[in-house]
């Protein structure tokens, strides 16, 4: 019995040791596999390389790094006209260090008296029309949705809008919408009343975490639902007259792309007033005209999204495995395997870039890419008129012999503007760094940290019964 008792317990201790063995060479192994995926030859297979001008594009001069530091693009200049005013520079994914730059200073990092600010009734009556109106837009989306949140479920509908998939075709995304408005955007409004530094400020965290991408999804559906809606008109305009709605579906499904637009101008508004004012009140200004930039650029990605539906043939994909959408840009391209070349717009998501033709008021599509697959070079040809306004893109193959992989040329991209190109490389490198980190996920091997604690307590336990 006594021979027995101390088996059991050494096959427990064995069993312990070997299990905590296993977590640590885990760990181990997970930090080895992340040193190799950090290398340089590594970072290589995802990379936008500038063999013309390197010191006009530091963002390409250390693509290898893995740390944060280097990958980060230099800021660059603000573009004075001639008159001495400041111009604004369009771009939807520029390193937004720039913006913050250029308005920091000592008095930023204080606190000012906000009570000039309200003593303009101006300046009041535009916040007022800010807060009240967000009211308004929570209220209008809540009816709309008891009006037209359940027509799956009316006896008499028709074919065309029965069941939950075609519900969800004909509303989008506009519950998502519903719910940020009313449980983040219009609470923090009402908590600032009286701070606007610090509205502004929250207000601008929902965009830098890309909160408002939900505006993109909406839009990319809206051309279906527009479908539906044509397709089952007069049920649609015999259930409004039922349920009493003056209004109808159209006016409640265009009221977000309608309440996005209003909010830069409301700012443009405020800014305007504040310096027709003559106020002294710096860290408002600053946090106000970094919100309205970044609404701005959140703006141009959702009209952008737009065209993507008009897409022909790209049905053929699915957009949820080409990841959020970025920004398309229209190049002259080359497709060089065939030697076409045609007017292209390119579109830009997290994990893909698509090629497609612009044919008139017509895009069709080509090829895309994913990002793993894809390197981005200037030219060699740096005398050329047109070096500054060209971007080649290479794919990578796999091969069976010992080199292992090739580069194929694809296409060449020419913008009409040096300034385009230049702002698409800051764009594509914050995509690339975004898919590098991804890719580098996917090929570790890690086990979670409530795991590891458990196990740990387990053989602890153990350990002490013995």
């Amino acid at each position: 019995m006594e021979l027995t008792m101390i088996t059991l317990n050494w096959f427990d201790l064995i069993t312990s040791v070997v299990t905590f063995l296993v977590i640590f060479l885990v760990q181990v192994l997970n930090v080895y596999l992340k040193i190799l995926d950090d290398n340089p030859d590594n970072g290589k297979s995802i990379d936008v390389v500038d063999k013309a001008a390197v010191k006009e594009f530091p963002i390409l001069e250390s693509q290898s790094s893995s740390s944060p530091v280097s990958t980060t693009p230099s800021s660059p200049k603000t573009p004075i006209s001639a008159n001495g005013k400041l111009e604004k520079q369009i771009s939807l994914l520029d390193n937004d260090s720039h913006e913050d730059e250029d308005t920091l200073s000592l008095e930023n990092l204080f606190p000012c008296d906000q009570t000039e600010i309200y003593a303009s009734k101006k300046i009041s009556f535009i916040i007022d029309e800010l807060i009240q109106t967000e009211v308004n837009y929570v209220n209008n989306l809540k009816k709309g949705m008891v009006n037209y949140g359940k027509l799956k479920d009316e006896e008499d509908v028709p074919e065309g809008l029965s069941g939950e998939e075609k519900q969800k075709l004909l509303l989008g995304n506009i519950e998502e919408i519903l719910e940020l408005h009313e449980k983040e955007i219009l609470p923090l409004m009402l908590r600032n009343q009286r701070d606007l530094k610090g509205l502004f400020d929250e207000f601008a965290v929902h965009f830098e975490k890309n909160r408002f991408y939900c505006y993109v999804s909406f839009t990319i559906g809206k051309k279906t639902s527009m479908q539906l809606r044509q397709d089952n008109r007069l049920w649609l305009q015999t259930y409004q007259t039922s349920i009493k709605d003056k209004l109808g579906i159209d006016s409640f499904l265009v009221q977000p792309i309608q309440r996005l637009t209003r909010y830069p101008l409301l700012l443009q508004q405020f800014i305007s007033e504040f310096y027709k004012s003559g106020i002294s009140c710096k860290p408002v200004l600053t946090a106000v005209c970094k919100l309205e930039t970044r609404m701005r650029r959140a703006l141009d990605v959702v009209n952008q999204a737009e065209e993507i539906p008009n897409i022909e043939e790209l049905n053929e994909l699915d957009l949820l495995q080409l990841g959020n959408f970025r920004r398309s840009t229209e190049f002259d391209a080359q497709h060089l395997p065939t030697r076409k070349k045609y007017r292209s717009k390119v579109f830009l998501f997290e994990r893909s870039l698509v090629c497609t033709e612009v044919r008139k008021k017509r895009l069709a599509y080509r090829q895309h890419y994913n990002w793993e697959n894809v390197e981005l070079q200037r030219p060699l040809d740096s005398a050329s008129s047109n070096a500054n306004k060209t971007i080649n893109m290479l794919v990578k193959q796999q091969e069976g012999g010992s080199n292992g992989s090739s580069k194929r040329e694809e296409y060449a991209f020419v913008a009409a503007e040096a300034a385009v190109v230049k702002q698409w490389l800051l764009a594509t490198h914050k995509i690339i760094e975004i898919a590098r980190h991804e890719h580098a996920r996917r090929n570790t091997f890690s086990l979670p940290m409530d795991l590891v604690l458990g196990v740990i307590l387990a053989i602890w336990l153990i350990w002490q019964y013995l």
